[in-house]
């Protein structure tokens, strides 16, 4: 019966194994950051950081309906994926509306503008921000993920929400208490877990679009000051992948650096993913850029980009390749904070 829920009869097998690992590493991590010694809670913060990665990735397959058949497996189960880690505060139908513009409008579409609240924030509270991003600390992301927990108590447009996010917030804080009370390095070794998740997210995120970005909290269209369209979106789009020689270690991420290829068809499931890129674009696609070749720009840029206007430039060179060596990169524009 489960097997009939399934969009494509060749995904069952991949995402059974693929869930049920996401699944068994986050509780297993748990259990290893509550009970084990040190090494063990090294293995289980580990265990803890993919299986939060792979559930946001998780999530954004559910969002776009690539797993299961009917909208309601696909909602039970990107709900699920939400509160694994930790963007259960929005509702899985606000975050896909949300992201499913990004498609639409093919634009970053936020929900919160966190330029020009730096810029307008006092002196100290920017230099801190910035601070915290010299030093690796994700403190844009944060914010961004706080803002939409108090979102329903400073937004009159979604105040019906308040005690739905009383209520996660308790059952999250009471869990959370419950690790610390079996062992408080465990919780610290979460938190860790969680910074890793983050960074890992906003570094796919911050190089596979020079889209502009706006933000919108509800409905709101986007000006009509360019062309958006199909070859719009391919030329604005990256594939920044793990390995292109060994496709293997992209599976690390559920396939999303094929952001290409996702975007060219958004309900293809991620085990699909490589032979489209493959059928629609070669080997030699120069809208792949690599990881390897943006771990620079990450480092360099990682403060400028926080006030920066735009996104960097990304110059054709007389190969034909993509020069990303001034690609600052996208910042708080994370599918699992746009609400």
């Amino acid at each position: 019966m489960l097997l009939h829920k399934f969009r494509y009869a060749d995904g069952v097998l991949p995402n059974i194994i693929a869930m049920s690992y996401t699944l068994s590493a986050y509780a297993g991590g748990i259990l290893l950051l509550a009970m084990a010694a040190v090494p063990g809670q090294i293995a289980g913060t580990l265990l803890v950081a993919h299986a939060l990665i792979l559930s946001g990735y998780y999530f954004h397959e559910f969002a776009h309906n690539s797993i299961f058949k009917a909208a309601e497996d696909n909602s039970r189960w990107g709900t699920l994926m939400t509160w694994i880690n930790g963007s259960c505060y929005a509702s899985f139908s606000d975050l896909r509306r949300k992201h499913v513009r990004h498609h639409v409008d093919r634009a970053d579409v936020i929900t919160f503008d966190f330029k020009a609240f730096l810029l307008k924030s006092p002196a100290w509270f920017r230099r801190l921000v910035l601070a915290l991003e010299w030093a690796y600390i994700p403190a844009v992301e944060l914010i961004m993920h706080g803002y939409v927990m108090l979102l329903p108590f400073i937004a009159k447009e979604k105040e019906q929400n308040r005690r739905r996010v009383a209520m996660v917030f308790t059952v999250r804080a009471a869990a959370f208490a419950t690790l610390g009370w079996f062992s408080p390095s465990g919780l610290v070794a979460y938190a860790i877990a969680y910074m890793i998740m983050l960074h890992a997210l906003r570094f796919a995120d911050a190089y596979q679009h020079t889209y502009d970005a706006f933000a919108v909290l509800q409905g709101g269209s986007i000006p009509e000051d360019k062309v958006r369209d199909h070859a719009y979106e391919q030329r604005n789009t990256y594939s920044n992948l793990v390995s292109v020689a060994h496709p293997v270690w992209n599976l690390l991420l559920l396939n999303f650096s094929y952001h290409n290829a996702h975007h060219e068809r958004p309900i293809e499931p991620w085990h699909r993913l490589p032979q489209l890129h493959k059928k629609l674009f070669g080997d030699t696609y120069p809208q792949v850029l690599p990881m390897s070749t943006l771990l620079g720009p990450h480092h360099r840029y990682r403060v400028k980009r926080i006030l920066s206007d735009d996104y960097g430039d990304v110059p054709e060179l007389p190969s034909g390749r993509l020069d990303p060596t001034a690609f600052y990169g996208a910042v708080g524009v994370s599918f699992l904070t746009a609400v």
